[in-house]
């Protein structure tokens, strides 16, 4: 069997390196799942009414009478559990300086030249993207949604504001429908990252690689005492 003729040092780093970094708490993998599955529900059950040619995943459901029963129940859960994340997470998602120069470098960040990159804390400038949007868009699907549920909220607005509701709520699931797409192929474009999401740590070569920044914090805190 012939060695390969180009072996990454990071990759040779996470294969052999035993340190382990803490990345996130129990709770916060699990509201994390509960989102993601949230958002799947809620996009397969939207799509279902997007099209009549989408009309057969109401099966997936049990009918169509359920899925539009559930639909809304869903939002709501999601809006509560991404809201448990926006509050633990939006000070470390904060624009920095070094954000300006990683989205500057998007090539290098393409290729895999990430020595090319600034030191990164504990989210780059994509992940803060996503974190964003997720946040903008959750709030836009809320807000329209409630518009729309005619169970609970039928004199909530008019019958054109709710068109345009209606609307607006489309757009939006359309967008963050991509988005999260965009998310979960990033997670698997980057070797080691669901690792995170999954276990709750990352290897020390995989913090070294993409979030350099952010080791030397956990380190400085680790050195001091116990790390929150």
């Amino acid at each position: 069997m012939h060695k390969p003729l180009y072996s990454d040092p990071a990759d040779h780093i996470e294969s052999t390196d035993p340190v382990r970094v803490s990345r996130y708490r129990g709770i916060t993998r699990l509201n994390h799942w509960v989102t993601a599955l949230s958002l799947i529900v809620l996009a397969l059950s939207g799509l279902a009414f997007f099209s009549p040619h989408l009309y057969f995943l109401t099966g997936l459901f049990g009918s169509g009478q359920i899925a539009r029963w559930l639909h809304p129940i869903i939002g709501v859960v999601l809006f509560f559990s991404f809201l448990l994340l926006f509050l633990q997470m939006w000070r470390l998602n904060l624009p920095k300086p070094e954000d300006t120069t990683w989205v500057s470098r998007i090539g290098d960040v393409a290729t895999g030249h990430e020595e090319r990159l600034p030191e990164m804390g504990k989210y780059n400038a994509g992940q803060k993207f996503i974190f964003w949007a997720m946040s903008v868009l959750i709030v836009v699907l809320i807000v329209s949604g409630i518009m729309m549920w005619q169970q609970y909220f039928a004199g909530l607005v008019s019958i054109p504001v709710r068109r345009v509701a209606t609307l607006v709520h489309a757009l939006a699931a359309v967008a963050i429908i991509l988005v999260f797409i965009l998310h979960v192929f990033a997670a698997f474009w980057v070797r080691g990252t669901l690792r995170a999401m999954t276990r709750g740590d990352v290897t020390g070569g995989w913090a070294w690689r993409h979030h350099r920044k952010w080791l030397r914090e956990v380190a400085g805190r680790s050195s001091k005492g116990p790390a929150e």
